[in-house]
Protein backbone atom coordinates (compact mmCIF):
# COMPACT_ATOMS: atom_id res chain seq x y z
CA UNK A 1 0.00 0.00 0.00
CA UNK A 2 1.28 3.46 -0.90
CA UNK A 3 2.52 5.54 2.01
CA UNK A 4 0.63 8.79 2.57
CA UNK A 5 2.84 11.86 2.65
CA UNK A 6 0.23 14.55 2.11
CA UNK A 7 1.61 16.67 4.92
CA UNK A 8 5.03 16.89 6.55
CA UNK A 9 4.96 19.23 9.56
CA UNK A 10 8.10 21.08 10.61
CA UNK A 11 8.82 20.88 14.36
CA UNK A 12 11.86 22.63 15.90
CA UNK A 13 13.81 20.07 17.89
CA UNK A 14 14.50 22.45 20.79
CA UNK A 15 10.83 22.75 21.84
CA UNK A 16 9.91 20.01 24.35
CA UNK A 17 6.17 20.73 24.17
CA UNK A 18 6.07 20.46 20.38
CA UNK A 19 8.20 17.30 20.49
CA UNK A 20 5.69 15.75 22.88
CA UNK A 21 2.60 16.68 20.87
CA UNK A 22 3.97 16.40 17.33
CA UNK A 23 1.78 13.50 16.22
CA UNK A 24 -1.60 14.65 17.53
CA UNK A 25 -2.46 17.12 14.76
CA UNK A 26 -2.97 14.67 11.89
CA UNK A 27 0.14 15.20 9.75
CA UNK A 28 1.25 12.09 7.87
CA UNK A 29 4.91 12.86 8.62
CA UNK A 30 6.62 15.00 11.23
CA UNK A 31 9.94 16.59 10.33
CA UNK A 32 11.94 17.45 13.43
CA UNK A 33 14.40 20.20 12.55
CA UNK A 34 17.98 20.29 13.80
CA UNK A 35 19.11 22.75 11.13
CA UNK A 36 17.85 26.24 10.29
CA UNK A 37 15.41 26.68 13.18
CA UNK A 38 18.10 25.92 15.79
CA UNK A 39 20.80 28.43 16.74
CA UNK A 40 24.42 27.28 16.85
CA UNK A 41 24.56 27.41 20.64
CA UNK A 42 21.46 25.19 20.93
CA UNK A 43 22.45 22.46 18.45
CA UNK A 44 23.76 19.97 21.01
CA UNK A 45 20.83 20.51 23.38
CA UNK A 46 18.30 20.12 20.57
CA UNK A 47 19.94 16.88 19.40
CA UNK A 48 19.82 15.50 22.96
CA UNK A 49 16.16 16.51 23.42
CA UNK A 50 15.14 14.96 20.11
CA UNK A 51 17.07 11.76 20.75
CA UNK A 52 15.22 11.27 24.05
CA UNK A 53 11.87 12.15 22.48
CA UNK A 54 12.28 9.56 19.74
CA UNK A 55 13.35 6.96 22.29
CA UNK A 56 10.51 7.56 24.74
CA UNK A 57 7.47 8.96 22.88
CA UNK A 58 5.20 6.69 20.85
CA UNK A 59 4.46 8.58 17.63
CA UNK A 60 2.17 5.82 16.41
CA UNK A 61 1.81 5.59 12.64
CA UNK A 62 3.21 9.08 12.08
CA UNK A 63 6.38 8.92 10.00
CA UNK A 64 9.32 10.49 11.85
CA UNK A 65 11.75 12.54 9.77
CA UNK A 66 14.75 14.53 11.02
CA UNK A 67 16.36 17.33 9.05
CA UNK A 68 20.00 17.16 9.99
CA UNK A 69 22.72 19.77 9.65
CA UNK A 70 25.23 19.51 6.82
CA UNK A 71 27.88 16.87 7.45
CA UNK A 72 30.57 19.50 8.07
CA UNK A 73 28.35 21.41 10.53
CA UNK A 74 27.33 18.67 12.96
CA UNK A 75 25.39 16.43 10.61
CA UNK A 76 27.50 13.38 11.39
CA UNK A 77 26.65 13.64 15.10
CA UNK A 78 23.01 14.19 14.13
CA UNK A 79 22.95 11.02 12.04
CA UNK A 80 24.49 8.80 14.70
CA UNK A 81 22.10 10.07 17.39
CA UNK A 82 19.00 9.80 15.19
CA UNK A 83 19.83 6.35 13.83
CA UNK A 84 20.42 5.14 17.38
CA UNK A 85 17.07 6.64 18.40
CA UNK A 86 15.32 4.75 15.59
CA UNK A 87 14.16 7.58 13.32
CA UNK A 88 12.37 6.56 10.12
CA UNK A 89 13.90 9.07 7.70
CA UNK A 90 16.96 11.33 7.61
CA UNK A 91 16.31 14.49 5.58
CA UNK A 92 19.39 16.03 3.99
CA UNK A 93 19.48 19.83 3.76
CA UNK A 94 20.58 21.83 0.72
CA UNK A 95 21.32 18.84 -1.51
CA UNK A 96 23.25 19.92 -4.58
CA UNK A 97 24.66 16.74 -6.16
CA UNK A 98 24.27 12.94 -5.98
CA UNK A 99 27.56 12.88 -4.05
CA UNK A 100 25.87 14.71 -1.17
CA UNK A 101 23.45 11.78 -0.93
CA UNK A 102 26.20 9.18 -1.14
CA UNK A 103 28.30 10.92 1.54
CA UNK A 104 25.35 10.94 3.96
CA UNK A 105 24.41 7.36 3.10
CA UNK A 106 27.91 6.20 4.04
CA UNK A 107 27.56 7.77 7.49
CA UNK A 108 24.05 6.32 7.94
CA UNK A 109 25.29 2.84 7.06
CA UNK A 110 28.13 3.14 9.55
CA UNK A 111 25.68 4.32 12.22
CA UNK A 112 23.32 1.40 11.53
CA UNK A 113 26.17 -1.08 11.90
CA UNK A 114 27.41 0.53 15.10
CA UNK A 115 23.88 0.76 16.59
CA UNK A 116 22.96 -2.73 15.41
CA UNK A 117 20.03 -1.50 13.32
CA UNK A 118 19.05 -3.40 10.21
CA UNK A 119 21.12 -2.19 7.27
CA UNK A 120 18.99 -0.08 4.98
CA UNK A 121 16.23 0.47 7.54
CA UNK A 122 16.95 4.20 7.87
CA UNK A 123 15.50 5.92 4.84
CA UNK A 124 16.57 9.24 3.32
CA UNK A 125 14.94 12.32 1.83
CA UNK A 126 16.86 15.01 -0.03
CA UNK A 127 15.83 18.66 0.24
CA UNK A 128 16.72 20.59 -2.90
CA UNK A 129 17.16 24.27 -2.13
CA UNK A 130 19.31 25.81 -4.86
CA UNK A 131 19.57 26.08 -8.65
CA UNK A 132 22.32 23.45 -8.94
CA UNK A 133 20.25 20.97 -6.96
CA UNK A 134 17.21 21.70 -9.13
CA UNK A 135 19.20 21.02 -12.30
CA UNK A 136 20.47 17.77 -10.72
CA UNK A 137 17.05 16.69 -9.40
CA UNK A 138 16.84 13.43 -11.35
CA UNK A 139 20.40 12.30 -10.62
CA UNK A 140 19.90 13.15 -6.95
CA UNK A 141 16.64 11.18 -6.89
CA UNK A 142 18.42 8.14 -8.33
CA UNK A 143 21.50 8.36 -6.08
CA UNK A 144 20.44 5.86 -3.42
CA UNK A 145 17.90 3.10 -2.86
CA UNK A 146 17.35 4.59 0.59
CA UNK A 147 15.76 7.70 -0.88
CA UNK A 148 12.00 7.78 -0.41
CA UNK A 149 11.55 11.29 -1.75
CA UNK A 150 12.97 14.64 -2.76
CA UNK A 151 11.59 17.95 -1.50
CA UNK A 152 11.71 21.56 -2.60
CA UNK A 153 12.96 24.23 -0.20
CA UNK A 154 11.91 27.48 -1.83
CA UNK A 155 13.32 30.23 0.38
CA UNK A 156 16.99 29.50 -0.30
CA UNK A 157 16.14 28.74 -3.92
CA UNK A 158 14.45 32.08 -4.68
CA UNK A 159 17.22 33.94 -2.87
CA UNK A 160 19.84 32.22 -5.04
CA UNK A 161 17.73 33.07 -8.10
CA UNK A 162 17.72 36.77 -7.05
CA UNK A 163 13.96 36.88 -6.60
CA UNK A 164 11.45 36.20 -3.81
CA UNK A 165 8.20 34.33 -3.21
CA UNK A 166 5.08 35.94 -4.66
CA UNK A 167 2.43 34.08 -2.69
CA UNK A 168 -0.40 36.27 -3.98
CA UNK A 169 0.17 35.10 -7.55
CA UNK A 170 0.71 31.67 -9.16
CA UNK A 171 4.28 31.16 -7.90
CA UNK A 172 5.86 31.44 -11.34
CA UNK A 173 9.19 32.07 -9.57
CA UNK A 174 9.34 28.41 -8.45
CA UNK A 175 7.42 26.74 -11.28
CA UNK A 176 10.59 25.47 -13.00
CA UNK A 177 11.99 24.11 -9.73
CA UNK A 178 8.74 22.36 -8.92
CA UNK A 179 8.58 20.84 -12.39
CA UNK A 180 12.17 19.57 -12.23
CA UNK A 181 11.67 18.05 -8.79
CA UNK A 182 8.41 16.30 -9.57
CA UNK A 183 9.84 14.96 -12.88
CA UNK A 184 13.00 13.78 -11.13
CA UNK A 185 11.00 12.04 -8.42
CA UNK A 186 8.61 10.38 -10.84
CA UNK A 187 11.44 9.15 -13.08
CA UNK A 188 13.11 7.62 -10.02
CA UNK A 189 9.88 6.19 -8.60
CA UNK A 190 10.00 8.13 -5.33
CA UNK A 191 7.86 10.80 -3.66
CA UNK A 192 7.87 14.52 -4.45
CA UNK A 193 7.21 16.96 -1.59
CA UNK A 194 6.47 20.64 -2.08
CA UNK A 195 7.79 23.59 -0.12
CA UNK A 196 6.13 25.39 2.79
CA UNK A 197 3.57 28.18 2.53
CA UNK A 198 4.71 30.78 5.05
CA UNK A 199 1.54 32.80 5.72
CA UNK A 200 -0.32 30.64 8.23
CA UNK A 201 -3.30 33.01 8.27
CA UNK A 202 -3.94 32.90 4.51
CA UNK A 203 -5.86 29.65 4.22
CA UNK A 204 -7.39 30.39 0.82
CA UNK A 205 -4.03 30.96 -0.88
CA UNK A 206 -2.69 27.84 0.82
CA UNK A 207 -5.57 25.83 -0.61
CA UNK A 208 -5.04 27.30 -4.09
CA UNK A 209 -1.31 26.59 -3.98
CA UNK A 210 -1.94 23.03 -2.78
CA UNK A 211 -4.38 22.44 -5.63
CA UNK A 212 -1.71 23.67 -8.07
CA UNK A 213 0.98 21.34 -6.77
CA UNK A 214 -1.43 18.40 -6.74
CA UNK A 215 -2.18 19.18 -10.39
CA UNK A 216 1.58 19.18 -11.09
CA UNK A 217 1.86 15.70 -9.58
CA UNK A 218 3.30 16.23 -6.09
CA UNK A 219 2.54 13.74 -3.32
CA UNK A 220 2.26 16.33 -0.57
CA UNK A 221 3.43 19.56 0.99
CA UNK A 222 5.52 20.70 3.94
CA UNK A 223 3.61 22.69 6.56
CA UNK A 224 4.75 24.89 9.43
CA UNK A 225 1.58 25.15 11.50
CA UNK A 226 -1.04 22.59 12.60
CA UNK A 227 -3.79 24.82 11.14
CA UNK A 228 -2.45 24.09 7.66
CA UNK A 229 -2.68 20.31 7.96
CA UNK A 230 -6.43 19.85 7.49
CA UNK A 231 -6.46 21.99 4.31
CA UNK A 232 -3.56 20.19 2.65
CA UNK A 233 -4.75 16.72 3.67
CA UNK A 234 -8.20 17.49 2.29
CA UNK A 235 -6.83 18.53 -1.12
CA UNK A 236 -4.69 15.41 -1.41
CA UNK A 237 -7.31 12.93 -0.19
CA UNK A 238 -9.52 11.37 -2.91
CA UNK A 239 -13.13 12.53 -2.81
CA UNK A 240 -16.10 10.15 -2.61
CA UNK A 241 -16.79 10.80 -6.28
CA UNK A 242 -13.19 10.03 -7.26
CA UNK A 243 -13.26 6.80 -5.25
CA UNK A 244 -16.58 5.78 -6.79
CA UNK A 245 -15.32 6.48 -10.32
CA UNK A 246 -12.12 4.54 -9.65
CA UNK A 247 -14.09 1.55 -8.37
CA UNK A 248 -16.26 1.68 -11.48
CA UNK A 249 -13.17 1.60 -13.71
CA UNK A 250 -11.69 -1.40 -11.90
CA UNK A 251 -15.05 -3.20 -11.96
CA UNK A 252 -15.37 -2.58 -15.72
CA UNK A 253 -11.89 -4.02 -16.31
CA UNK A 254 -12.66 -7.11 -14.22
CA UNK A 255 -15.98 -7.61 -16.04
CA UNK A 256 -14.30 -7.38 -19.45
CA UNK A 257 -11.59 -9.83 -18.40
CA UNK A 258 -14.19 -12.32 -17.13
CA UNK A 259 -15.88 -12.19 -20.58
CA UNK A 260 -12.56 -12.52 -22.38
CA UNK A 261 -13.12 -9.15 -24.02
CA UNK A 262 -10.21 -6.95 -25.00
CA UNK A 263 -12.40 -3.88 -25.36
CA UNK A 264 -13.37 -2.02 -22.19
CA UNK A 265 -15.75 0.93 -22.01
CA UNK A 266 -17.39 2.86 -19.20
CA UNK A 267 -20.20 5.36 -19.75
CA UNK A 268 -19.50 5.33 -23.46
CA UNK A 269 -15.78 6.06 -23.08
CA UNK A 270 -12.91 3.68 -23.79
CA UNK A 271 -10.79 2.67 -20.79
CA UNK A 272 -7.08 2.39 -21.53
CA UNK A 273 -4.02 1.63 -19.39
CA UNK A 274 -3.37 5.19 -18.08
CA UNK A 275 -6.97 5.45 -16.88
CA UNK A 276 -6.66 2.12 -15.08
CA UNK A 277 -3.38 3.16 -13.44
CA UNK A 278 -4.92 6.42 -12.23
CA UNK A 279 -7.90 4.52 -10.81
CA UNK A 280 -5.59 2.10 -8.99
CA UNK A 281 -3.66 5.01 -7.48
CA UNK A 282 -6.86 6.68 -6.28
CA UNK A 283 -7.89 3.47 -4.53
CA UNK A 284 -4.43 3.01 -3.00
CA UNK A 285 -4.55 6.53 -1.58
CA UNK A 286 -8.11 6.01 -0.38
CA UNK A 287 -7.10 2.78 1.33
CA UNK A 288 -4.12 4.46 2.97
CA UNK A 289 -6.45 7.21 4.23
CA UNK A 290 -8.89 4.63 5.63
CA UNK A 291 -11.66 5.51 3.17
CA UNK A 292 -11.67 2.26 1.23
CA UNK A 293 -10.92 -1.41 1.74
CA UNK A 294 -9.87 -3.61 -1.12
CA UNK A 295 -12.74 -5.80 -2.27
CA UNK A 296 -15.46 -3.37 -1.25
Amino acid sequence: MECLRRTMMFVPANNPGMLRDANIYGADSVMFDLEDSISLKEKDTARFLLYNALKTIDYGNTETVVRINSLDMGGIDDIFAMVKAGVDVIRLPKTETPQDVLDAEKVIEEAEMRCKRELGSTKMMAAIEGPLGVLNAHSIACASKRLIGIALGSEDYVTAMKTRRYADRNSEEIFFARSMIVHGARAAGIAALDTIFADVDDIETLRRETEIIKQLGFDGKSVINPRQIEIVNEVFTPTEKEIRNAKDVIYAIEEAESRGSGVVALNGKMIDKPIVERAERVLMLAEAAGLYRKGE
